[in-house]
């Protein structure tokens, strides 16, 4: 059962390397903490290798460590009324205004964290590479997949320079063409999907300019990033792909996109025009 998970930890605790039994010792301590941090933050924290707490994982029967931590936040949350593991803390017991009310404030406070985390001349220098970029790629995978297209539909109204695919193959064949002089854009909120590190790898090893988006500073992801924007949503295992996550990453896209159109207003006004013609027939 998922709830004998930490009672599983400390049954095998004589049994781990000195470098696990650090990594036990937090998660026994602050169990709720880990649900939200990458394993790079975990790693450090604890004052040890990514690798060792990926071994850690494995000790435990996990492929890795993000089905570590959805095992992780099934154990604190099995048995319980409700389901807290969902935005806001909703229970059963809850009405249907109170609901409303506990999604409006996760979506509003994610937002409210992602300004916060805003910093000026990072995202100046992030547009000042939107420009000087001679391609900008979109990537993403799963729910920062279609983040990534949202992203590239709004881009490509005002630069054509814009590129963006779903299929994971084609991500990594466009990546490993990518040169000196262009972006590559990585969506990401965890910062440890494979496929998603794998195209950071590629771009980075092209020469490409690498922007991550994501929620932690240090992630497999942003060892790679030469700029990082970060999104405030707190998403559990158990919420991947949560509307609040996206809504963050939304925001900045939004911010981005207004940003780089007020700089470079004269062209960006003139692509617009034609980008909006192209399509007007289609609409009536």
């Amino acid at each position: 059962m998922a709830e004998d998970f930490l009672v599983k930890i400390r049954g095998e605790y004589n049994q781990f390397t000195k470098a696990e039994k650090k990594v036990a010792d937090y998660i026994l301590a602050s169990p709720k903490e880990v649900l939200f941090k990458s394993i790079t933050e975990l790693a450090e924290i604890c004052g040890v290798g990514d690798t060792s707490v990926f071994r850690f994982c494995k000790t435990m029967n996990c492929k890795g460590y993000q089905e570590f931590k959805m095992m992780l936040s099934l154990s604190m949350h099995e048995g319980k009324q409700g389901f807290g593991q969902m935005e806001g803390n909703i229970g059963l017991e809850d009405d249907f205004g109170l609901v409303a009310q506990k999604v409006l404030n996760s979506n509003i406070n994610a937002l409210k964290e992602t300004h916060s985390l805003l910093k000026e001349e990072n995202f100046s220098r992030v547009i000042e590479c939107f420009y000087r970029a001679k391609r900008i790629c979109f990537y993403g995978v799963g729910t920062s997949m279609s983040t990534a297209m949202k992203a590239a539909d709004k881009f490509l109204k005002i630069e054509p320079k814009v590129y963006c695919v779903s299929d994971s193959h084609m991500q990594a064949m466009m990546a490993s063409t990518m040169t000196k002089g262009e972006a590559a854009v990585i969506f990401s909120y965890s910062g440890a999907t494979k496929d998603t590190i794998h195209v950071a790898q590629l771009a980075k090893a092209a020469g490409a300019d690498i922007i991550c988006v994501t929620r932690f500073v240090k992630s497999p992801l942003t060892a790679y990033a030469d700029l990082v924007l970060l999104c405030g949503a707190n998403e559990s295992p158990l919420q991947a792909g949560s509307s609040s996550a996206e809504i963050s990453q939304l925001f900045l896209i939004d911010l981005l996109y207004t940003e780089y159109y007020r700089r470079y207003f004269e062209t960006c006004c003139v692509n617009n025009e034609r980008t909006s013609a192209s399509v007007m027939e289609k609409l009536c």
